[in-house]
């Protein structure tokens, strides 16, 4: 692998873990939000990540000559179905006949958990993109002696 590949595959790790925080902070704010436009009850969005393929023979035959790091991509993000939680409280606008609301099927201490991983990844995508830079650094510098 080039030195331009591996910063790429650093690159598309940490472009990967900004939207999966994005999505996560995204569940957090909305952990309360029992009605959208559409009348709905908010759904947790999860981020599912692959590997970035190259279907044509010049891009397969670039990645066999270590021109290209393949990386990681966002394939989609999906909507979690499980229920909500459910709530009695009749003085509430969404309740339902028996007094019920349903709130988001959002658990703020696994949505955090989740932050903190999605955050340590993209360091460490930053650890290795930084280690990659400084090792072309020094190579351009043996010339100089």
């Amino acid at each position: 692998m080039s030195v331009f590949g591996a910063m790429d595959v650093s690159a598309t790790g940490m472009t990967a873990q900004q939207l999966r925080m994005d999505t996560i902070s995204e569940n957090i704010a909305n952990v309360y939000t029992t009605r959208d436009a559409e009348g709905r009850v908010y759904r947790r969005k999860t981020v599912v990540f692959e590997e970035k393929s190259y279907p044509t023979f010049g891009e397969s035959l670039s990645m066999a000559n270590g021109h290209i790091g393949k990386g990681v991509k966002v394939s989609q993000i999906v909507e979690d179905n499980t229920e909500g939680n459910k709530v009695y409280d009749p003085s509430h606008p969404d309740a339902d006949a028996d007094g019920y609301v349903i709130y988001p099927n959002v658990n703020t201490v696994t949505e955090m958990t989740n932050m903190i991983d999605a955050t340590r990844a993209f360091e460490a995508n930053v650890t290795v993109l930084n280690s990659t830079k400084g090792m072309a650094m020094r190579a351009l510098n043996i010339g100089e002696s």
